[in-house]
């Protein structure tokens, strides 16, 4: 692990738990509090911040609001003069992938690097006046919920009983028996496993920062490969009818159909190589809503290789690139990478920040410029 893992926290509570034994006794297994973990969060994040995402359209942001047992949820891009005109209290404006979009977001998801990057999700940011919250819920993902700025109450609960309320706008418990309560303030840091059972209200003007960590179910990983496989596999000939005997019922699926067709699927075959193109490509993959902008003015291959250089280059937020071995996936691409480059591009991988590029590698600099060129990659 990097010397990263160990500064998850500040210096006053990194004594208490390092990456290593929260890795140990807490990750998927049971949740933790922590009171001043993250200290200077606190002067990352404000209210105009999410004001201004949610008034933009390449950005996904929701306003929950509860009147006494009823909710509602709309979906963003909102006007500005809408959400300056809410009410004082029981609302909650959601904003998505803001990690994306505001840097401290990014440095936020970062001081989490000690779980891989292939489990990242996004941050997700919510502000609430008092009395403002989503309900008692449970995520499919590990979560990381970090306050930033104001108070808020959070109950949890390891609970069985999972049942949703019907004809509910949100996913919200029928039946919530919290276990432990936490009043927090700016800096504290709770971490939920999966399908724990949570319910946050504020108490004063408040900015959550929910940093998740993907958790796809393992038929969400079937289904994708499924749909990916068939672009990878070749297989020859045609269906044959084996037995050439009269049948007696034309609506029948004969058996010895049924033998060839289990026999045609026995065939498809994959191997690890082909399990791991899959896995880089699926991890890498973009969401939907995510856009890359290519630079506004381009330059020219030799100043991009003079500035990378001297300079450095970096990822772009919204850029998810992995590797296994000698292969690179980049926003669900791959590609081998050259010996000579393969140093500089894990570095890059692992870093993401600005970095000068020093290896000389051709068709590594050539790739990395038509990486600038899509807006994976920027000039530092």
């Amino acid at each position: 692990m990097n010397m990263r893992g160990h500064e998850w926290m500040s210096e006053a509570t990194a004594g208490a738990i390092t990456a290593e034994r929260f890795l140990r006794r807490h990750w998927q297994q049971k949740a933790l509090f922590v009171r001043s973990a993250l200290t200077e969060i606190g002067q990352c994040f404000e209210p105009a911040m999410l004001i201004e995402l949610a008034t933009r359209d390449d950005v996904e942001s929701r306003l929950v609001r509860r009147e006494r047992t009823r909710w509602s949820v709309e979906h963003g891009p909102f006007p500005r003069r809408r959400l300056e005109r809410l009410p004082a209290r029981g609302w909650s404006l959601l904003v998505q992938g803001a990690d994306l979009h505001l840097p401290a977001a990014r440095t936020l998801m970062d001081r989490f690097d000690f779980i891989p990057y292939a489990r990242q999700d996004d941050v997700m940011l919510s502000l609430a006046p008092p009395g403002g919250g989503v309900g008692a819920h449970f995520d499919s993902y590990d979560v990381f919920l970090v306050q930033a700025y104001g108070r808020r109450r959070w109950r949890i609960g390891r609970q069985r009983d999972l049942t949703l309320k019907s004809g509910a706008p949100l996913r919200i418990l029928k039946s919530f028996r919290p276990e432990h309560e936490y009043a927090v303030e700016p800096g504290d840091v709770l971490y939920l496993p999966a399908r724990y059972a949570h319910e946050g209200v504020a108490t004063t003007q408040c900015i959550t920062c929910s940093v998740g960590l993907r958790a796809p179910t393992r038929q969400e990983i079937t289904t994708s490969f499924l749909q990916w496989l068939p672009d990878k596999i070749a297989l020859a000939g045609r269906y044959r009818d084996r037995e050439k005997t009269l049948s007696k019922h034309p609506a029948q699926i004969a058996s010895a159909m049924l033998r060839e067709i289990e026999a045609v699927l026995a065939a498809v075959r994959w191997s690890r190589a082909t399990v791991e193109q899959f896995a880089g490509e699926y991890l890498t993959e973009p969401k939907a809503h995510v856009w890359f902008r290519a630079p506004v003015r381009i330059v020219s291959f030799m100043r991009f290789s003079a500035h990378a250089r001297s300079r450095g280059i970096r990822l772009a937020a919204a850029t998810r690139m992995l590797f296994h071995g000698d292969r690179l996936f980049v926003n669900g691409e791959f590609l081998s990478m050259p010996a000579a480059a393969r140093a500089a591009l894990i570095a890059l991988a692992d870093e993401r920040a600005a970095l000068p590029w020093r290896n000389r590698s051709a068709p590594a600099a050539r790739q990395l410029y038509q990486w600038y060129r899509a807006g994976y990659v920027e000039l530092a």
